[in-house]
């Protein structure tokens, strides 16, 4: 299954590791020290202010959308992929 993180964008929901507060974010010393050593794997998925953080195996996005959208998202890619018998973490 994919998740869409906004602007036409998705990503295959096993390659997420972790969905972030982007506000929440800024106040936690390691995580910014994680993102300013990522900096060259990042991509802003909207021209508008990011809401949320996406962390997958490859790659940190940027995404307007908020972060307990993303979890919902997120969540339904896995009940689907638990009905279908293909069950594997977000």
């Amino acid at each position: 299954m994919y998740i869409h993180l906004g602007d036409n964008f998705v990503v295959p929901s096993k390659d997420v590791v972790m969905i972030l507060d982007y506000s929440t974010s800024k106040t936690s010393p390691i995580v910014m020290e994680y993102l300013e050593k990522q900096k060259t794997d990042m991509s802003e998925l909207s021209r508008t202010d990011a809401k949320s953080i996406v962390v997958t195996v490859n790659k940190i996005y940027f995404s307007s959308l908020a972060s307990g959208t993303l979890k919902k998202r997120a969540q339904t890619a896995f009940d689907i992929d638990s009905q279908t018998g293909k069950s594997r973490p977000v």
